[in-house]
């Protein structure tokens, strides 16, 4: 049953395959895909979920993601080629579906905590944290399976130039029409998820800055939401770059609108993103923002083993924080904290991690309290499937990146569609540093970008998935036109 939400909610996450179904009809193969996947990340309820046994749970990020994969495979006459062609990416995924394996194995043990004597059980939060065992396999496989699935399709069908166009359009209209409710919460409160799906996701406290609100609309948190306003942004600001004369003005003036709601939705590095990136994308040519973004995918990757060798400089990143604001500074020095707890804890079982049910986490073995919180994507995965599934996992995601430079020399000049959504993918990769925001979006992009570049390595364009007879058998869309081309519409 849905562990939260009200009838709505429920009812959201029931429908969606039939919106997915009706993207899928209507639309060109490319934007459906897009859409069902941007559009249930933007408005499913966050936490409300179908918690099955034995399989994933289904929620706003696996149910877009299971219609979609069953309408490519089954609705679909053309079979997508979804293996990559990649050496490297076909190990790095294998590694990080199977790594699973060692870590369930590695951890039966449960792990119990005691009530001490005279301590009223109301204390404990969990006594008891059971093993994994051989039954958790299926599920958590599948788990990531699914969690690569918008990679692989977008690989596929996305991979084009106008298939990159599609996702910056996307982008920017998804970022237009969710400043609305944004520009909402900034004035009356981060309410719109109590008022249509009955629950708040997060800490509201978390939701108060500066004497005003954070928005967090239906995302996991108000950091969340400004990241995605910076791909907005940036997206918007290309478009804008690569316009004909005539739609230039409407889309610099809609570029100077986001970066104004980048600015009220008070996430200061957030806002350092869109400050730093803006001009980059404006002119830097996408040669230069390719190699932008590997620089950042670089140091994601290696940050746990720079933290493990204490090679960063943590007093001095609190000090400048601290410039700026004593709140940024304490915030900044828990999250510190935090990971040292965390890094402690993962070396205890650091090839193959603890595994799912919070073992990751540090607790108070006299009550069973979490005494720690994980912020970074990073160090969540580092802790769950060890230094195999960190690596799979961010290799994975800056693969693509790897390989659109190396592409460089060869298949003509570089689309400034490809450059963006590398910049993107890159500040995305160093903001999981901070915080969990990888999500199905960003899977999307690291994929399109990878289908990008094999293309390019290949001396050939990328090829545009063609319509079906079957399609218009089983779904009767109207006529695909390809995933893009022709003038941005905004």
């Amino acid at each position: 049953m849905p562990a939260l939400g009200n009838p709505l909610a429920i009812a959201m996450l029931l429908a969606w395959p039939l919106v997915c179904l009706a993207l899928f009809r209507t639309q060109p193969t490319g934007r459906a895909l897009i859409w069902s996947l941007l559009g249930g990340y933007l408005l499913l309820p966050p936490l409300t979920a179908f918690d099955l046994p034995l399989i994933p749970a289904l929620d706003k990020s696996t149910i877009p993601a299971v219609t979609v994969l069953m309408i490519v495979l089954f609705a679909l006459k053309e079979r997508p080629r979804l293996w990559p062609r990649a050496r490297a990416a076909q190990w790095l995924m294998v590694g990080l579906i199977l790594c699973v394996i060692p870590s369930v194995l590695t951890n039966a043990d449960p792990l119990i905590f005691e009530i001490l004597p005279g301590h009223e059980p109301i204390r404990f939060i969990t006594r008891v944290i059971p093993g994994l065992s051989l039954r958790d396999l299926g599920s958590v496989v599948a788990f990531q399976v699914l969690a690569l699935v918008p990679f692989l399709l977008a690989r596929h069908y996305l991979a084009s130039e106008a298939g990159l166009k599609e996702i910056l359009i996307a982008l920017t209209l998804g970022g237009l029409i969710y400043s609305l409710p944004a520009l909402f919460e900034i004035l009356n409160g981060p309410t719109l998820n109590i008022w249509i799906y009955g629950f708040f996701q997060h800490d509201f406290a978390q939701m108060v800055r500066d004497g005003g609100y954070r928005p967090i609309v239906f995302l996991p948190h108000g950091l969340w939401l400004a990241l995605f306003f910076v791909g907005a942004l940036l997206a918007c600001a290309t478009l804008a770059r690569v316009a004909t004369p005539s739609e230039r003005p409407r889309l610099v003036f809609f570029t100077l609108y986001l970066l104004v709601v980048l600015y009220l939705s008070k996430s200061l590095a957030s806002q350092l993103y869109g400050l730093a990136l803006l001009p980059a994308v404006l002119l830097l040519s996408p040669r230069w923002q390719v190699r932008l973004a590997l620089g950042f995918a670089l140091v994601a990757v290696t940050y746990p083993m720079l933290r493990n060798g204490h090679l960063i400089p943590l007093d001095w990143i609190l000090e400048k924080a601290g410039a700026i604001s004593a709140d940024r500074q304490h915030s900044l020095a828990y999250r510190f904290e935090n990971e040292e707890l965390l890094l402690a804890r993962a070396a205890e079982k650091p090839f193959f991690g603890w595994g799912g049910w919070g073992r990751n986490l540090v607790r108070d073995f006299d009550f069973g309290v979490v005494s720690t919180i994980p912020d970074g994507r990073w160090i969540i995965i580092f802790g769950t499937f060890g230094w195999l599934g960190y690596l799979c996992e961010f290799g994975l995601l800056s693969l693509p990146l790897l390989l659109l430079w190396r592409s460089l020399g060869r298949g003509g000049p570089l689309s400034p569609y490809a450059g963006v959504l590398c910049v993107i993918l890159g500040v995305t990769m160093i903001d999981m540093l901070l915080n969990d925001t990888l999500t199905p979006v960003v899977w999307m992009i690291s994929g399109a970008i990878l289908g990008h570049a094999e293309a390019r390595r290949a001396h050939a364009p990328a090829p545009e998935p063609a319509e079906s007879a079957r399609t218009r058998t089983l779904l009767e869309p109207t006529p695909l036109r390809g995933t893009g081309g022709g003038r941005t519409v905004l």
